[in-house]
This record gives structure tokens, C-alpha cells and sequence, in this order.
């Protein structure tokens, strides 16, 4: 009798760790320079025009950012006036965050995200008044001023997943001075890894080496790069870096499965090796042997079941109880076949987690082994 495996869970391969499976990306895809960077920036401001729904009377910070507002614009308010008399129902007090992209110049105008720090219900119909946006160093770097867009629909319903009290303002702050930024530095320019690794950086000084036919690249840590700035392109500094950033490189990367428990879902790299190993879970037996072939056996309905590595299609046959324990004979598989072999039982996303974490802790399953 045939019938076709039946996939449960979501497995997903990678080809981590396998230099000859991974294509070549290039520099700028997986390094940055230094230098070139972001930088966040906040300030703090009022939302008006809201439909009662902003801070109750009660919110102090909006209660005396209001009288100093009014009394700015040469309305003058007396502390009591404004605790005993002022209505807030319309107004609340927010926090504006934003992000400066590299290089930014004044007069650009970059998204802001405004979240209300009071007891307001919803921010959706507001205005944001003119608010300063400061770095860490206290110096202001932008302005936000606008009307609020929470995602609300035009059924009164909002977009699923979004609060009310968090809105956005697109283009809604002008920069006003830009962050300084060096990249040169005694004639070098450093290249960043986002993810260190000692093959890549040596892959990276191998090819920036070869394409410019000098040693321009060299480096001692596994994160940087230093390179060279040659004499003929110190005038065209942008195109020498557009080069170097275009250059292909094969990233290498550390053998690892990742695990999302809530989901069921795995991601794992196919080269990923599992030494020989045994584990005893609920009344699953799989045994793959060197000649490629899996034998597996479930003792619940006493079928044996015969797959051979690549075909969806198993064979079943009638045999005795199967044992409660997965054994791998072979003397190294990937987790490609032990999940596959398992799949074809219709192993749940809890128990693969288990066996696969059981072999991790055996010291069996070569790569690092991540919970998210």
C-alpha cells in the first residue's frame, strides 16, 4: 500500500556552513562601512485635536506642558488655573522617536513615530505640535510637527495588531543639523561584518586584494577590515568605495538550528551533521543505515514503513511493535534525514523539538542549537 508522508510542521533548510552551497554576496550586502551609521534621536511633545479621548485632567505632565505652551504664546495661566480649570480630554502627552539615516542633510524629512506616556485611548484624529528631536548628546537634530496616522481604517476599525495609542507622522520631522561622520581615517577605511566570522573577513582581504592587484586589505580581528586608500583614488573617494562595496564574496557561516517553539517552526542547515545516536521518545523507532535507506517503525499501529532519501512516497507493511527509541546507524547524517525520516511518521512539532534537543544535549548534533 502507498500513501504520501504527510508534513506537519514547518521545516525550513539553509545552507549554513557549506561554503560550496552558498552564493556569493557582496560586501556592502554583509558589512557596512564605518562610520556610515544610523543615528536615533526623541523629544517629547503634545497631540491635540483628539475626540476625547486624550489624557484625563488628572495627567500631570500634560497639564504643565500646557500652561508653559499657553504662557509661551503670551496667554498667561496661573499653575492653579490650569490644574482647576484646564480640560485635557483633547490633548495628550507623547514621546516622538525617530531614526537619522547615514548622511543626512538638513532640510530631509524622515518619518517619526509618536507614542502616547500619558492615559490617552487613542491618538487616531490628531496633531502633533512642533516638537524638538534630541540625540543622546542633547544637541537637537530635528523638528516633528503633523497629523497622525494610526492605521485605522475608514470603518472605524484598525489595521489588526495596531494600538491606537501608537501612531506614525510619514515625513513628518525636518533635520535641522546633520550628525558628523568620519569614514577616513589615516588613510584607511574600515570595513564593518555584521556578522564576525575570521573565513569571511579572510574571503573579503583575499578579493578586495585580488580585484585591486595590491594589498590594500589586511586585518587582526574577525569583525573589521582595514583598506587602504590608494594615491590615484583619494579625489574619487565614492567610486573607490562603490567598488569595494560591489565586490562579491562567499559569507561563511557557523552550523546552527533554530527553533521557534510557539510556532513549531525550525530552521536548520541541511549540512548540519548528527553523529550515531539513540534516543528514546513516545513509541517511535527510525533507523537510517549506511546504504541510504530508513527503516521506521511505529508501535501504535505495528507498521513498519521503508524510505528511500528523496522520494514522498513510503511503503507499508504489517510487523510486529515497534521499540520506543530513535537510532541512527549511519555514522554521520544531517538533520535533512533524521527530520525527513521523522516527518514520515507525522512526528508532532513538540516531539521533534525534543528529540532534536536530546541530541544536542548527547553532544551528537554538530551545530549550535537556538530557542527563539
Amino acid at each position: 500500500m502507498k500513501r504520501k508522508a504527510v508534513y506537519y510542521f514547518l521545516f525550513i533548510f539553509l545552507a549554513w556552513g557549506s561554503v560550496s552551497s552558498v552564493a556569493a554576496t557582496r560586501i556592502k550586502d554583509i558589512a557596512s562601512i564605518q562610520g556610515v551609521r544610523e543615528n536615533q534621536i526623541y523629544g517629547y511633545g503634545l497631540v491635540v485635536g483628539l475626540n476625547s479621548s486624550g489624557d484625563r485632567q488628572s495627567s500631570f505632565p500634560t497639564l504643565q506642558t500646557v500652561g508653559n505652551m499657553l504662557r509661551k504664546m503670551g496667554i498667561h495661566v496661573s499653575p492653579s488655573e490650569v490644574a482647576s480649570k484646564l480640560r485635557t480630554r483633547n490633548i495628550a502627552a507623547v514621546m516622538v522617536t525617530a531614526t537619522l539615516p547615514p548622511m543626512v542633510r538638513p532640510g530631509t524629512k524622515i518619518d517619526v513615530l509618536v507614542s502616547s506616556i500619558g492615559d490617552a485611548s487613542s491618538l487616531d484624529g490628531g496633531v502633533l505640535m512642533q516638537a524638538p528631536l534630541q540625540g543622546a548628546d542633547g544637541k537637537v537634530y530635528a523638528v516633528a510637527q503633523g497629523p497622525l496616522s494610526t492605521g485605522q481604517g475608514l470603518s472605524g476599525t484598525s489595521r489588526r495588531g495596531a494600538p491606537l495609542t501608537v501612531a506614525r507622522i510619514p515625513e513628518g520631522a525636518l533635520v535641522e543639523q546633520e550628525v558628523p561622520s568620519t569614514i577616513v581615517k589615516g588613510n584607511n577605511i574600515f570595513i564593518v561584518l555584521k556578522q564576525p566570522d575570521f573565513t569571511t573577513a579572510a574571503r573579503i582581504i583575499k578579493n578586495i586584494n585580488d580585484t585591486f592587484s595590491s594589498s590594500l586589505a589586511a586585518s587582526s580581528d574577525a569583525g573589521i577590515v582595514r583598506v587602504a586608500i590608494p594615491e590615484n583614488t583619494e579625489d574619487n573617494l565614492v567610486g573607490f568605495i562603490s567598488s569595494l562595496e560591489n565586490i562579491s564574496v562567499e559569507p561563511d557561516f557557523k552550523a546552527k538550528v533554530v527553533i521557534n517553539e510557539r510556532t513549531g517552526t525550525i530552521v536548520a542547515g541541511k549540512d548540519v551533521k548528527v553523529s550515531t545516536v539513540a534516543v528514546s521518545h513516545g513509541n517511535i523507532s527510525v533507523q537510517i543505515t549506511g546504504s541510504r535507506e530508513k527503516t521506521l517503525k511505529k508501535g501504535e499501529s505495528g507498521k513498519s514503513v521503508s524510505e528511500e532519501t528523496g522520494e514522498e512516497e513510503v511503503s507499508e507493511s504489517i510487523s510486529g511493535e515497534g521499540t520506543l527509541k530513535v537510532e541512527i546507524v549511519e555514522e554521520s547524517v544531517s538533520v535533512y534525514d533524521l527530520v525527513k525520516a521523522l516527518n514520515a511518521l507525522g512526528v508532532a512539532p513538540k516531539d521533534l523539538i525534543a528529540i532534536l534537543q536530546a541530541i544536542k544535549e548527547a553532544g551528537a548534533l554538530h551545530s549550535d542549537l537556538e530557542l527563539i
